[in-house]
């Protein structure tokens, strides 16, 4: 397995990381057998980021991967941890709680589920507005001290507040969404994040399935929040549908699939990417693994990028609440 380094100074993890999100929450139905097997093949074939949060099946997420990882197997995974949302028992978001204190008692949490004395990298899933992000970072950064949290990540936060985070306690990571369909981060955070040498783990590299073979019905399943997004929508989706395509076209050219492809492209973007695969089935992990072997010329890369150029993608990544919460999608002043 390939392997990248979390930041220049960081520790080393594998070139793809297994995003777990799916197997607890947000896709539709989930089958426990199936995603602890999924999580095994991972850690057989060299997988060692593993990318859960604390809300993901309010708890599921984290309680399956200790189910996996028993055994001797935690010393082989590299566990970064989102926090920080508040959902109702219905599963609706109704906000975020980043403070000092409350921070302490969700990583309580967190290490009582996975059943571990250390998380590897700790995040806030998104900027909480009430909650100045040295005053986050510095609770965390408490925590790295006492042992309990190795290293410091941020999830979907814009330039400015990522230069106030690590001027605190170095950033290791950024988590936001990267991909072919949403290249929003190569404006302003990217150049930023290299300034300052933070490594970036991008999840969304498949557009959220629209890049991985799926058709309009899969994405209509119970339980499902794409059936709520922009991109999912009516004639958003026929245009996204269409964009995907033309990936497939160039991809069988070549003969590999388009989310291969897609996988393949995001990999070339630079060694400081790292692409998480959200899947909770073998086979399309397999599948996403076999993206290590694809090698892109520069003709080829600018073939996919003018096949699906991001400027041509319809409709906004999550809805218009959800957007303004995103402190990435702010520009710097």
């Amino acid at each position: 397995m390939e392997q990248r380094r979390l930041g220049t100074n960081g520790p080393r993890v594998s070139a793809l990381g297994l995003g777990c999100m799916g197997m607890s929450d947000f896709y539709g139905p989930a089958d426990d057998k199936e995603s602890l097997a999924t999580i095994d093949a991972a850690l057989e074939a060299g997988v060692t980021l593993f990318d859960t949060g604390d809300f993901y099946g309010m708890g599921h997420n984290e309680l399956l991967l200790r189910e996996a990882l028993k055994g001797g197997k935690r010393e082989r995974a590299f566990i970064q941890v989102k926090f920080g949302a508040q959902r109702d028992p219905g599963g609706a978001f109704i906000g975020f709680d980043t403070r000092p204190n409350a921070i302490k008692t969700a990583l309580t949490y967190t290490l009582k589920r996975l059943n571990t004395d250390y998380i590897d990298l700790y995040m806030p899933a998104r900027l909480d507005p009430a909650v100045p992000i040295e005053e986050t970072v510095g609770a965390i950064a408490e925590m790295v001290q006492a042992g309990y949290v190795r290293h410091i990540g941020l999830s979907e936060m814009g330039a400015d507040t990522i230069r106030r985070a690590h001027q605190v306690h170095p950033i290791a990571g950024l988590q936001i969404e990267y991909g072919l369909m949403t290249r929003g981060v190569e404006d302003e955070i990217l150049p930023t994040l290299r300034e300052l040498g933070i490594a970036v783990t991008a999840y969304g590299v498949l557009g959220r399935g629209l890049l991985g073979g799926m058709k309009a019905s899969d994405f209509a399943k119970p339980g499902d929040f794409r059936a709520h997004t922009p991109r999912f929508q009516g004639e958003n989706l026929a245009n996204n549908l269409t964009l995907a395509q033309r990936l497939e076209a160039i991809a069988a050219e070549k003969g590999v699939t388009a989310a291969q492809l897609a996988i393949a492209w995001a990999l070339s973007r630079g060694s400081d990417i790292i692409p998480l695969v959200g899947t909770k089935n073998r086979k399309r992990l397999g599948d996403a693994l076999a993206a290590l072997e694809i090698k892109l010329t520069a003709e080829e890369l600018g073939r996919i990028e003018a096949a699906v150029p991001a400027s041509a993608v319809a409709g906004t990544r999550y809805d218009a609440r959800q957007m303004q919460m995103l402190d990435s999608e702010r520009r710097s002043a």
